[in-house]
């Protein structure tokens, strides 16, 4: 077998001890008889899996009993519209900081329910930092106030959360979660696809403070409620069965083998270290995003030369380095190093960097 070092920014790498276990288990879950992938979401069987994964999820990111836990479908990029719909019910208006393209997106498709308002934009920085703040264009009686954590794309993540008082903090951290602790209770809803750092594509988890999960829009698809999909916990129609078996594994390989989220930060830190040390020294690399807003998931760089970008990117994947490749957006390279890369795998990425640098600098 002959595996890669894969920086996709996802679907993304797994933990192997993770990907061994699911092997072992697929065509005989725990003595059932049966895959998961083959089971009824009804079955006695599967709903330990399911309260087995909201369990454990509670428990690493210490989550509130206070806080309900969705497993959906739809991805991220369905909360861009179902956060509106069921929380910008009161004054009619949310604010939204744009600090990449994600967040964008989110703000264009929230400006179809309601009043919404740009507080802060890196854009003209080619979002290359988060953006800084005036507190004086912060909206008291906005419903909800929305940033996304981790800007996949440029690279670049919060280092202190933005204080909005009373109003709702909702956060996109579909590229950073599981990779730090969050201090879950500074939020009014959290939002993530899974298939950066938890589970295979299809699945989107959803952390939402009781008190707003209220009545929705009035025309909002029963199946975009979070009061419906609440009361029915994940339930009301069939869930990503297979995605929440693997984001089961990998939140007991982050408690048990990892040593939870404070040591899986630290090896986080420890490893981008690696990589960003490699690129302030170098003469041929330089790093995409501001040094004082680098996200520790996603490192962005460039040569400075398209051509050179792209034989860096071919000769790299040759060397069993894939996915490379910058976004299409803003080009150059993107070392997305989520939780399930190993140290080795950046070590031995900068070492060949460090050789293409020799030779073609």
């Amino acid at each position: 077998m002959n595996r890669v070092y894969n920086f996709s920014a996802g679907p993304s790498m797994l933990p192997v001890p993770v990907l061994e276990k699911a092997a072992g288990e697929m065509l005989d879950y725990e003595g059932s008889g049966q895959s998961v992938m083959e089971m009824s979401h009804r079955s006695p069987v599967y709903g330990g899996i399911i309260k087995g994964a909201e369990m454990l999820l509670r428990e690493v990111m210490e989550i509130p009993d206070d806080y309900t836990v969705l497993f959906l479908q739809g991805g991220a990029s369905s909360q861009f519209a179902m956060v509106p719909m069921n929380l910008m019910t009161k004054s009619g208006k949310a604010d939204y900081i744009l600090s990449g393209q994600f967040s964008t997106k989110a703000y264009k498709e929230a400006t179809k329910y309601g009043d919404c308002k740009v507080a802060a934009s890196s854009k003209d920085d080619n979002f290359s930092k988060i953006p800084g703040l005036d507190k004086n264009e912060f909206r008291s009686d906005a419903d909800y106030f929305h940033i996304c954590l981790n800007n996949t794309i440029y690279g670049t993540a919060y280092r202190e959360l933005p204080n909005t008082g009373d109003v709702p903090l909702v956060a996109d951290i579909s590229s950073c979660i599981l990779s730090r602790p969050i201090d879950v209770s500074k939020f009014g809803l959290l939002y993530a696809g899974a298939q950066k750092n938890v589970a295979p594509a299809g699945l989107t988890i959803v952390i939402v403070r009781n008190d707003l999960i209220g009545e929705p829009m009035e025309k909002t698809p029963e199946m975009f409620t979070y009061k419906t999909l609440a009361e029915n916990e994940s339930m009301a129609n069939t869930p990503p069965c297979y995605s929440i078996y693997i984001c089961k594994l990998v939140l007991e390989w982050i408690k048990n083998e990892v040593g939870g989220l404070p040591a899986m930060e630290k090896r986080n830190v420890d490893k981008a270290a690696v990589l960003y040390d490699f690129l302030d020294k170098s003469t041929l690399f330089t790093g995409g995003a501001d040094k004082g807003s680098r996200s520790i998931m996603n490192v962005t760089f460039v040569t400075g030369s398209d051509e050179l970008d792209a034989k860096f990117v071919k000769e790299a994947a040759q060397k069993g380095f894939v996915n490379l490749k910058g976004h299409r957006s803003v080009g150059g390279m993107r070392a997305s190093i989520y939780n399930a890369m190993p140290r080795e795998g950046v070590e031995k990425l900068v070492a060949f960097m460090d050789q293409f640098e020799k030779e073609n600098g």
